[in-house]
């Protein structure tokens, strides 16, 4: 082929089956929960975007000074608004999607021992939004996942409230898509479902720290070193909300992506929730517990009888045991999976190396 008959195939190529350049550039946007862990990194790619978004709004029931002032530190072209409110007050949240194209929704009540009413949870986490791991499992017999995916196979029907809330949520979010809007158009949908989140400022992380330095620096074990998962950073996470919104934009894309679920990791090392925790500070001299306080189907049958006893005390007093059976297996059963539909679908590749990940944090 001569090289002028390659410059016809590749303009060809160009012009028919290469995709166009995603771009969020004009759209009004509304992120909940934008004070928050996760909120505030998507705001922040959203405002780094070199094709400016119109409007940006902001809404949390309360911002830290912290955080208002690192939103002043971007001055750009996009319009930032703060609407501090109850995303349960339909009236405020009808208002703050007025005008709207995109909405981003984390705001969520994150519970793992039962500490949060139930109606709250629902009221919460029942809206348009990032979705969690947990709605796929782990199941209550502790079945382990290897590099999961979408198409996996997998029975859990867990009776936490805190997954049950969000796999109804998700269900939602989904069977939303399709449905005409008031101005003729339609609401088109999809749900990320993250790993476990880490990153600075992770709520998680600095609990685990302040009872580390009470244990003269040594991280206690709440997770087999087996139970393998693969925890996502939050600057990654955060980047595949931009990236699915934008593929929501493009048309081609979006054939692929609304009305679907895509788990969202990273290429952070396979390994337990405790040995996170230790990789992320071991530098700093910090140590971790050989093995778990004790063998694994003992400390099962503990939960079980802390459970018991707050059963037994809920007429007097409300007791929320430190553990419970759910969290023993969540912790202790592996469970990874594979963001590489999500590669394929809209285009997600993690933006931050691991080693980045893991200084940045």
């Amino acid at each position: 082929m001569t090289e002028e008959e390659n410059q016809a195939k590749e303009s060809e190529f160009t012009t028919e089956e290469r995709p166009r350049a995603m771009s969020l550039a004009g759209v009004s946007c509304l992120v909940t929960g934008a004070g928050g862990f996760l909120g505030q990194r998507i705001v922040h790619l959203l405002l780094e975007e070199e094709e400016a978004l119109a409007e940006i709004r902001l809404l949390d029931k309360a911002f830290s000074d912290e955080a208002l002032r690192r939103f002043e530190n971007f001055k750009g072209k996009t319009e930032v608004k703060i609407l501090e409110g109850d995303i349960r007050d339909v009236t405020f949240l009808h208002r703050a999607c007025q005008g709207v194209s995109l909405v981003i929704h984390t705001a969520s009540l994150i519970d793992t021992l039962g500490l949060i009413e139930k109606k709250l949870l629902w009221e919460v986490n029942h809206f348009i939004y990032t979705s969690t791991i947990e709605v796929a499992g782990p199941n209550c017999k502790g079945d382990p996942i290897f590099n999961g995916d979408e198409d996996t196979a997998y029975e859990s029907t867990s009776k936490f409230p805190y997954a049950q809330s969000k796999r109804q949520a998700e269900d939602s979010v989904l069977k939303a898509d399709g449905q005409v809007l008031k101005d003729g158009g339609t609401l088109m949908t999809c749900a990320l479902r993250s790993m476990y989140i880490f990153g600075e400022g992770c709520p998680f992380l600095q609990g685990h720290l302040d009872k580390c330095l009470l244990n003269k620096n040594i991280y206690l074990r709440f997770s087999r070193k087996e139970a393998l998962v693969n925890p996502v950073y939050v600057g990654n996470i955060a980047w595949a909300h931009v990236q699915a919104a934008k593929a929501l934009r493009a048309p081609q894309k979006a054939k692929h992506v609304r009305g679907k679920f895509y788990y969202i990791s990273d290429d952070t090392p396979h390994m337990s929730y405790a040995d996170l925790n230790y990789e992320l500070t071991k530098d700093l001299g910090f140590g971790i517990e050989p093995q778990l306080p004790m063998p694994l189907t003992v400390l099962y049958y503990f939960s079980l009888l802390l459970e018991i006893v707050s059963f037994l005390l809920r007429p007097f007093v409300r007791y929320i045991p430190s553990t419970n059976r759910h969290l023993v297996t969540l912790l202790n059963t592996p469970f990874t999976f594979s963001y590489r539909k999500a590669q394929q679908d809209f285009g997600y590749t993690p933006r931050y190396s691991w080693e980045e990940a893991k200084q940045g944090t």
